[in-house]
């Protein structure tokens, strides 16, 4: 519900629009770290496949899947941002880019998260990593195993993901 409701106060110029959205659908729907959606070039994008490729902590590759909220979001958002990138004469690999034609930064994501929230009505601080949190917690709680939740975070030990589980043991306990 929470995620939800950012998505709903989105607003601002179409550019700005655009690339918020797909900005936290790419953030949740594919649990990127935000150095790591940052750092996403237009050819990391495979429409036709939904996937992205990542590159994460350690420099480490990954192929990760996204879901369809976010490709539809994406493919919606590149036209805004090739007119904003010749609007500017300006060029650019990145996927993500700021009002001036340049990479989105971490920092401004984290701005605009806080903006967002703030907008949602949400009292507690809002972080990229809680989208990150958020993706991995729904899917245990649908039922995913704990082994591909670990690739799709791309973490490198299972012990990291295993912090996971502790959330969703109490929702099961609360379930029952």
């Amino acid at each position: 519900e929470e995620v939800e409701s950012l998505f709903k106060v989105i607003e601002g110029n179409p550019f700005t629009v655009g690339r918020d959205r797909a900005l936290l659908e790419t953030l949740y729907g594919g649990g990127l770290r935000v150095s790591e959606a940052m750092a996403l070039d237009m050819e990391d994008l495979h429409f036709d496949s939904a996937y992205l490729r990542i590159r994460g902590k350690g420099n480490r590759e990954r192929i990760s899947p996204v879901g369809n909220a976010a490709i539809q979001a994406i493919e919606a958002y590149a036209p805004l941002r090739l007119d904003c990138l010749t609007r500017l004469g300006k060029e650019s690999e990145s996927l993500f880019l700021n009002k001036n034609g340049t990479r989105l930064d971490v920092r401004s994501v984290r701005r605009i998260l806080i903006k967002l929230a703030g907008k949602a009505g949400m009292s507690k601080r809002v972080t990229p990593h809680m989208l990150r949190h958020s993706f991995a917690t729904h899917l245990l709680d649908r039922g995913a195993d704990l082994r591909s939740v670990q690739e799709l975070l791309g973490h490198a030990n299972l012990t990291t993901t295993q912090i996971y589980t502790h959330v969703t043991t109490h929702r099961l306990k609360d379930v029952y």
